[in-house]
């Protein structure tokens, strides 16, 4: 069953000027892992991120390092989820994440269904 749906879209000029009027939001949205990528994807990843909110519906007190994109071993994107994400998701019976990131050009687009399974 199908508990929410998140989509944005990230312009990815406008995404870089924004971190680099404010390099704080770097460290704030990002895990060090995810902070040395180069901007495209950290663009996608912040789509990402905003999805998974959506999907949520937007709670209050979410942190953004709650949440981030990994690769598994064949390089397929996946959101993993902890602390006050992992929390929501949990009182929404999140069980499970579908993840798809694009990016083209200027823009970089995610789409995020959370699922619950039983």
């Amino acid at each position: 069953m199908i508990v929410g749906v998140g989509v944005d879209v990230v312009e990815v000029s406008r995404f870089k000027e924004q971190l680099e009027r404010t390099p704080a939001l770097l460290e704030r949205l990002f895990v060090p892992a995810e902070r040395e990528l180069p901007i495209r994807s950290l663009a996608a990843r912040f789509a990402a991120k905003e999805a998974v909110a959506k999907a949520l519906g937007a709670p209050v007190g979410m942190n953004w390092q709650h949440c981030q994109v990994v690769k598994d071993d064949a390089g397929d994107p996946h959101i993993f989820v902890d602390g006050t994400v992992a929390q929501a998701a949990a009182a929404k019976g999140v069980e499970y994440w579908h993840l798809s990131m694009s990016h083209d050009g200027d823009l970089a687009t995610a789409m995020v269904v959370a699922e619950k399974l039983s």
